[in-house]
């Protein structure tokens, strides 16, 4: 605790999304302290007392991350990354609270909503109460497996938008609406790969059902970001490891030549 009697959060990586967790952690009155690529871990562990240590890195740079902090802030951790899974982070954190973060934050742009956001963990009340205080909606998860599936369908919504948009571009109700069959044969590859690395079996119609509700929150919402290409050859890694086949994301990056 500092001489203000101010609490401590610490935000590491201060990009569109850390930014915003960083705003709402100081319209709630706690100190931000921001880790950048030439902080000093050990410095920082010493000299504050953080509530939360919120993680705004990259999906790439997580892994690292993760593996050079202070074993102090591990309860802590706040994960926010797309394309998570629990095996991600369970063996290295295993306390770490974790958000679907179902807002998009661009560069002079305010934040879009496109659903609430779910969270689970010790930190999903502060993480809520901070969105709230930005005007951002999210709700606290009441188990470890409503989380897993929460990320899994996270990861089918960006990883089936993405990879179709190579194909179609246009927006997601356009997705939905004129190329179906295209949408469909990529759920399903997207979700043999979720279900390769998670434990409890998914409900394919639950599964579209939900993405088709999420569509609706942001119908405009573009399939193809700038990650798209990226993901797909990501995707297609991760499932040769895993032994899948994935035959429509396979006849994609073929044609596309990812």
């Amino acid at each position: 605790m500092n001489q203000l009697n101010l609490q401590d959060i610490i935000v590491i990586g201060l990009g569109e999304l850390g930014s915003v967790f960083a705003r709402g952690a100081l319209k709630l009155g706690y100190r931000v302290t921001p880790v950048l690529r030439h902080s000093n871990l050990t410095d920082i562990a010493e000299s504050t007392l953080p509530v939360a240590v919120i993680v705004c890195v990259g999906e790439q740079d997580l892994s690292s991350t993760l593996t050079n902090l202070p074993t102090a802030w591990h309860d802590k951790l706040v994960l926010i990354q797309n394309e998570l899974l629990p095996k991600d982070f369970q063996k290295v954190t295993p306390d770490a609270t974790v958000i679907s973060v179902w807002f998009e934050k661009k560069k002079g742009m305010d934040s879009k909503v496109v659903q609430s956001s779910p969270v689970y963990g010790k930190q999903a009340q502060l993480i809520t109460e901070l969105l709230a205080s930005l005007d951002l909606p999210a709700y606290a998860l009441a188990s470890a497996d409503e989380l897993e599936y929460q990320l899994a369908l996270k990861n089918v919504y960006i990883l089936s938008t993405n990879i179709a948009g190579l194909v179609v571009g246009g927006d997601v109700n356009e997705l939905a609406q004129t190329h179906r069959d295209l949408l469909s044969a990529v759920v399903t590859d997207v979700m043999a790969l979720q279900q390769a690395q998670i434990v409890q079996t998914l409900d394919a119609d639950k599964v579209m059902n939900d993405l088709l509700l999420a569509f609706k929150g942001d119908p405009a919402h573009k399939c193809m970001g700038r990650s798209a290409p990226a993901r797909l050859a990501r995707a297609l890694t991760q499932g040769q490891a895993l032994g899948l086949e994935l035959p429509t994301l396979n006849k994609i990056a073929s044609q596309t030549q990812a």
